[in-house]
């Protein structure tokens, strides 16, 4: 086979196992409850930890993959999520859940990541085909055990069962890896300073772009049922059929718009269907009622935004900094959008949900706002991997 061909089995595995582990959380949480016997706060402490295990790794990570060569920097950090899933497997501790939960969270999210950043580097010809099926495989992975491990009846035993599934595909995604070359690029082992990376123009629009999609797609996920139930007196089982179907469409549109962005091109895809996106994200809310099928509808167009927008990265910092401001931004904008969840629910006591659930399509008009500013207000690098059609 190919070394391309190879390069993709092996991301596509890994992705899977990626998107499988991140729902096992939510999956879970009522077994850990049981079996450990946790209160609230203990609950809430596992989701603490996973999101503090997501920004370490995606800040620190970085530096490291621009730093040294990137195929050994992916198999080490891959190494670290086998071993967080081992400690699923061979304990039972609520602590050592935690730790185990950092690793494979913070791991599996700077592996997403990676896989983004070396896609240009491999498949020169078609990145924003690529990185987007990516995506859509992951989306399967999730939506997947989602639906699988779910009509099963949960236990402990379940738990450490699924995990192993989990270790078994990625090591299958490891063992096509090692056999194959990726491709370096020059100026990869320079030290690049987190400083000089905030100094450029686009690091604060690319950080504020992330924050208000973050704002906005969470929003929906964490908000969407209970907005549904509350304010819209649907039933719980038809609000949770409306998120469904828009992350459904989130996982189905990477798919199926993967070919327009190679068409068309990475910037311009973005402003493409983030605005349209954005206007039916935008009537649904406003309208209500019936009309929230546009919002849910919304999810396929704006499908494209996040893992194209990543990629977009690469073209406006020097090659040896690309992974350190890919991490630095995405960790930043992830603060944004905790503290953003903790403001919602202090403002929702004050005004209600209604009030406060606008925030969610003003961002997302703050989003698309922002980055036509962006795009005539600052200028891609002179040394890009991304061949210039495709921006």
């Amino acid at each position: 086979m190919k070394n391309k061909t190879v390069l993709f089995i092996s991301f596509m595995l890994i992705m899977i196992a990626m998107g499988a582990n991140d729902s096992l959380r939510g999956i879970f949480a009522m077994v850990f409850t049981e079996h450990f016997r946790l209160n609230a706060t203990q609950v809430s402490l596992i989701i603490t930890v996973s999101y503090i295990g997501n920004l370490a790794f995606l800040f620190l990570g970085g530096a490291f993959i621009d730093r040294f060569r990137k195929k050994q920097v992916f198999i080490c950090v891959l190494f670290i999520w086998m071993s967080g899933i081992l400690l699923f497997i061979l304990t039972d501790n609520y602590l050592v859940l935690l730790v185990g939960m950092f690793l494979c969270v913070g791991a599996s999210t700077l592996i997403n990541t990676t896989i983004n950043i070396l896609v240009p580097v491999i498949f020169t010809a078609s990145p924003g085909l690529i990185v987007n099926v990516l995506y859509f495989v992951q989306g399967i992975g999730t939506s997947g055990s989602q639906s699988g491990i779910g009509r099963i009846s949960l236990n402990f035993a379940v738990w450490k069962s699924v995990n192993i599934g989990l270790i078994v595909i990625a090591l299958a995604g490891l063992l096509f890896l090692l056999f194959k070359d990726i491709p370096d690029v020059k100026g990869e082992k320079k030290a690049v300073s987190y400083r000089d990376i905030m100094k450029t123009p686009a690091f604060l629009f690319f950080t504020l772009l992330f924050g208000f999609y973050f704002i906005a797609e969470h929003g929906i996920l964490n908000w969407l049922l209970i907005y549904g139930t509350e304010e819209l007196k649907m039933t719980a089982k038809i609000s949770a059929g409306y998120l469904s179907v828009f992350f459904g469409g989130i996982t189905l549109g990477r798919l199926l718009l993967a070919p327009a962005v190679q068409k068309i091109g990475v910037s311009k895809s973005i402003g493409i269907f983030a605005s349209l996106g954005t206007v039916f994200y935008i009537a649904g809310i406003l309208l209500g009622g019936k009309w929230i099928v546009l919002l849910s509808i919304s999810g396929i167009s704006i499908s494209i935004v996040y893992p194209t927008l990543v990629l977009m990265i690469r073209s406006f910092f020097r090659e040896e900094g690309i992974a350190t401001a890919t991490g630095a931004i995405i960790s930043l904008a992830t603060v944004c959008d905790i503290c953003f969840n903790a403001f919602f629910g202090k403002l929702t006591d004050l005004i209600g949900l209604r009030g406060s659930f606008y925030i969610l399509p003003a961002s997302m008009l703050i989003f698309c706002l922002l980055y036509v500013l962006f795009l005539s207000r600052v200028k891609p690098t002179e040394n890009l991997l991304i061949k210039e059609r495709d921006l």
